[in-house]
């Protein structure tokens, strides 16, 4: 059976992922712009900008910003504004190395195995860096729009 609400996938995953992930998403929640909607897509609780506000995305959904997803051997927590914008993601590589914190970074994905090992200040300092507009026009220049 698939899951169908973000309570129901929290309810999914094992005790110590699902403390994991609900206090990433409560970290996300404090440093997320308004105008981001938490939905549940792709299998992963998501912060999107709804089609209401922005329908011209690539492929009719809603143009995802942060996702949060507990993968088979790791979580993950896709930061988009990161991975959009190199000095974002300088800045956020930058932050990590001060504080002597090694992540497994993918393209779009922090990856990490336990709670401790993410750095809760920097997921709230990082949501908050592009508020929807923000976050439009970074979208608009990078498929050639802007």
């Amino acid at each position: 059976m698939a899951v169908e609400t973000i309570d129901e996938y929290l309810d999914s995953l094992p005790e110590d992922r699902r403390e994991a992930i609900e206090a990433v998403r409560s970290a996300v929640a404090a440093g997320i712009p308004e105008g981001y909607a938490e939905e549940l897509r792709w299998g992963m609780i998501s912060w999107e900008i709804p089609l209401e506000t922005y329908p011209e995305t690539y492929n009719g959904q809603p143009l995802a910003y942060v996702s949060l997803a507990s993968q088979k051997n790791h979580m993950a927590l896709y930061l988009m504004g990161i991975y959009s914008d190199e000095g974002n993601r300088a800045w956020f590589e930058n932050a990590l190395k001060e504080r002597g914190i090694k992540l497994d970074i993918g393209k779009s994905c922090v990856r990490f195995k336990r709670l401790g090992d993410l750095p809760l200040d920097l997921v709230t300092e990082a949501v908050g860096r592009f508020s929807v507009n923000d976050y439009i026009q970074t979208y608009e220049k990078s498929r050639g729009l802007a």
